[in-house]
């Protein structure tokens, strides 16, 4: 079977399922760990993480990007997509919203402690029907408590729902690197520069200039993930010179390029 038609078929199965054996579900080798490229949803919770590779997680209110240090909580029934490169290892977990104390009705992307990545991992290697008492079921208690400790980041790229700035934002994540000024973009969309701006702010919860500053930063990721050269990365994200992508990205994140992954 092709990749595209396996992975159809196993979110067919997923789909199928009236409820999940476990109040969390996602074994190694379970859907959960397929990629899957186009828009869908699911009546569970999702968290997903990637041990490996950079999670790029599409829905209609942004872009939530994940790279191993980091995760992305999807709520139920929320249309998504999930782009990532073909060597990405994903570990994703299904979750019942009665399980979690808190209810998740926004999608966000949280840290991955060193603990919660073992956590992770230890789960995956559960039958999915695994035993409702005893040590397993503590274990997955304890994962349960981490996930919900998790503290937020802003590794998220908030999408204007406007179609004038939505069209700037989509050729923007399709090229980081282009230049046009906001003036240059309210010319060839007839439209006053003010009025973008102020779109951008009132819809987004950033300014223009942070907004295509953040889009660069996180379009960095994937390329630095797959150990391009920060002088290559820097240029294709839009930056003129390797100082002051570095600069942009220390800001952001608090470290380097390089101390990044490491």
């Amino acid at each position: 079977m092709a990749p595209n038609g396996h992975r159809m078929y196993l979110e067919q199965q997923l789909n199928q399922l009236k409820q999940l054996p476990r109040p969390v579900y996602g074994q190694a080798e379970a859907l959960p760990n397929i990629a899957l490229g186009y828009k869908h949803s699911h009546p569970w919770i999702q968290f997903s993480y990637a041990s490996r590779g950079v999670l790029d997680v599409l829905t209609a209110d942004g872009r939530y990007i994940a790279p191993p240090q980091r995760a992305v909580w999807i709520p139920a029934r929320v249309e998504h997509q999930v782009r990532c490169s073909g060597q990405t290892q994903i570990r994703s977990l299904y979750i019942e919203q009665s399980a979690l104390a808190t209810a998740m009705t926004q999608s966000c992307v949280v840290q991955v402690s060193p603990l919660l990545r073992e956590l992770i991992h230890a789960f995956s290697q559960f039958d999915s029907c695994y035993p409702e008492q005893g040590s397993q079921a503590r274990l997955v208690q304890v994962l349960l408590d981490q996930l919900e400790q998790a503290p937020l980041t802003d590794s998220i790229l908030p999408l204007p729902q406007d179609e004038r700035a939505l069209v700037i934002a989509q050729h923007l994540q399709n090229q980081p690197d282009c230049t046009q000024t906001l003036a240059q973009w309210a010319a060839e969309l007839g439209v006053v520069a003010k009025t973008l701006s102020r779109i951008f702010t009132q819809q987004t919860g950033l300014t223009f200039r942070l907004w295509r500053q953040r889009l660069r930063i996180l379009s960095a990721l994937p390329m630095l993930e797959q150990q391009q050269s920060v002088t290559d990365v820097a240029i294709a994200c839009g930056y003129d010179s390797v100082s002051a992508f570095i600069h942009a990205f220390s800001q952001h994140f608090h470290c380097t390029p390089g101390e990044f992954f490491n």
